[in-house]
C-alpha cells in the first residue's frame, strides 16, 4: 500500500509533515480504536452488519477521516469496516473542516432499496491545505458529500462511492503542522510550516 498523503515528486517539507504525523496518526487511530473517539451510542458492530444502520458506518467512517485516519497507509485498516474499496491515491490536498452532520433520520435519505442507500453528509469547510505549496487556502462554505451505502458481501454494510478527498478538522491538522514543524530539522522548513500554522490558527 503507497502512502494516502504524498505523491511522487512532492518537496521535502511534504516529507516532513508526514514523518512527524506518522507517530500521531497512530496514537489517534489507537484511541478511536479504543472506543475513546466514538461515543458509545455511535460504535457499529466491527461487521457493519446489515442489523445495524448505514448511517453508523457512515457517521464512523467520517469521524476517522475528520481524525486523521486517512493521512498515512498504515491507518488503512482501520478504515476497513467501512469501506468496500482496498486502496487510495496519493493526495495532494485534504479538505479542512469544521464539523460535519450526518442524518440518522432515514426520511433524509435517498433509498434505493433495501440494500442501497445514499446518506447526504454535510461538512462545514474552513478552507484546504495543498501539499505542493504547504499552503492553507481558506474557503469557508457548506459542501455536501452523497455517500452511497451497499450491502455487500454476505450482507455487510459497506460505503462503495464516492472516493473524496482527506476530510480533516481544523484542530486536528493544526497538530498535525505544528508536529511537524516541532520535528523538523531544517529552519527554512521551518518557517514554511510556522507560517502555516499561523494561517490555520488565524482561521480557527
Amino acid at each position: 500500500m503507497r502512502n494516502l498523503w504524498v505523491g511522487d515528486g512532492l518537496g521535502s517539507v511534504h516529507r516532513g509533515l508526514v514523518r512527524s504525523t506518522t507517530w500521531l496518526t497512530r496514537w489517534v487511530l489507537a484511541i478511536a480504536v479504543l472506543s475513546l473517539a466514538v461515543p458509545v451510542s455511535a460504535q457499529v458492530d466491527p461487521s457493519g452488519t446489515i442489523t445495524r444502520s448505514p448511517a453508523e458506518i457512515v457517521k464512523n467512517y467520517v469521524r476517522l477521516d475528520m481524525k486523521g485516519a486517512r493521512l498515512d497507509a498504515m491507518s488503512f485498516d482501520a478504515l476497513r469496516p467501512y469501506i468496500d474499496w482496498n486502496e487510495e491515491p496519493a493526495w495532494r490536498s485534504v479538505v479542512v473542516i469544521q464539523d460535519v452532520d450526518v442524518p440518522e433520520d432515514y426520511r433524509k435519505w435517498e433509498i434505493i432499496n433495501n440494500l442501497e442507500v445514499v446518506i447526504p453528509v454535510t461538512f462545514h469547510v474552513r478552507g484546504s491545505v495543498h501539499f505542493d505549496t504547504a499552503v492553507f487556502v481558506p474557503e469557508e462554505k457548506t459542501e455536501e458529500v452523497r455517500f452511497h451505502v451497499k450491502g455487500v458481501r454476505n450482507e455487510l454494510w459497506r460505503i462503495v462511492a464516492p472516493m473524496v478527498p482527506p476530510h480533516i478538522g481544523l484542530k486536528r491538522m493544526l497538530n498535525f503542522v505544528r508536529e511537524a514543524e516541532l520535528h523538523e530539522q531544517d529552519a527554512s522548513q521551518r518557517a514554511v510550516l510556522a507560517v502555516l500554522a499561523d494561517s490555520l490558527r488565524k482561521s480557527k
